[in-house]
């Protein structure tokens, strides 16, 4: 039997969140030791990353949004550590858990630590981890440049409403993509890297993927004449329209060259990179998830139950 263990690295912002200290206390009425530790500035999550597994703790929760739950599982896999992880989605867009099926409130979501956490693969770009998706592109810019205070209104639409008002900014980014039987060349709008399923507060760009294949899928949204219509499609969400002309495939590895420089965006974190190499690393991370996770290749349509 599992120990009743685990350690909770909280985003500074959510220290008075009601709900949180509810479902804290509330696992700790059931006999849960459950220790909290709060982020305060960059770097933080990684230190308290190695302080919860030098202090015996064999289940980590990352409760923040996408970027803390980035930061825990990059620590995770640099300690190659076999503790487990929850997650405690507190964040504006909660992407990667609208994907997987965790609940968005606290109680429930703490309550899959019940669940026998099951083995997922990690993003790699380069030397950085992400477990959702990298982004590049018009849609990662949007993404980074969305004001906090118009996320806390507005929620995921915030990054809707920033894009439609940055048309006049948009250019094409060119680049080149590598991969297993798998060559493109050109200028595109949108670039997808997805272990997960969506981004940028619900953008399915990589509408099949799954988590424990050993594989990234890979979307690419050429850029077309006309450009406003493709953008308004894919920040709409009308995904369908822009998937019938989006590049596709499915790849342990990919390279990717951009000699101008691309933007790119790794669940929620930014960086700028003119050649990199995203991989896949299978089964890297225990994952505490539902047990019919839509992210989890055998609840993938048609498949047995």
């Amino acid at each position: 039997m599992r120990e009743r263990k685990a350690w909770l690295i909280l985003h500074g912002k959510q220290a008075l969140n009601e709900e949180v200290r509810t479902a804290v206390s509330g696992l700790r009425e059931r006999g849960w030791d459950l220790a909290v530790r709060l982020t305060w500035e960059g770097g933080d999550a990684e230190r308290l990353v190695e302080e919860g597994l030098a202090a015996g703790y064999p289940t980590l929760i990352a409760g923040g949004g996408d970027g803390t739950l980035r930061d825990v599982v990059e620590a995770l896999v640099k300690a190659q550590s076999d503790a487990s992880l929850a997650l405690l989605p507190l964040g504006t867009a909660n992407d990667f858990a609208h994907a997987a099926g965790i609940p968005l409130t606290p109680a429930a979501a703490l309550a899959l630590l019940e669940v026998e956490p099951v083995a997922v693969d990690v993003g790699m770009a380069g030397e950085r981890a992400f477990l959702n998706m990298a982004t590049g592109g018009f849609g990662s810019n949007i993404t980074a440049n969305t004001p906090e205070e118009l996320k806390k209104v507005l929620g995921g639409a915030a990054y809707l409403l920033t894009g439609l008002s940055r048309f006049s900014e948009v250019r094409a980014a060119a680049g080149r993509f590598h991969g297993p039987d798998f060559e493109w060349q050109g200028e595109f709008l949108a670039l997808g890297i997805g272990n997960g399923r969506q981004a940028g507060g619900g953008h399915l760009l990589c509408p099949e993927a799954t988590i424990d294949d050993g594989l990234l899928d890979v979307c690419i949204v050429p850029a077309a004449q006309d450009v406003v219509s493709t953008l308004g499609t894919l920040l709409s969400g009308g995904m369908h329209g822009v998937q019938s002309v989006a590049v596709s495939a499915r790849l342990p590895w990919l390279e990717v060259e951009a000699q101008e420089g691309l933007d790119l965006n790794l669940d929620g974190e930014p960086m700028e990179s003119k050649r990199l190499r995203f991989s896949a690393q299978p089964g890297a991370l225990r994952l505490h998830l539902p047990r019919h996770s839509p992210l989890l290749a055998g609840q993938a349509p048609g498949a047995e139950a």
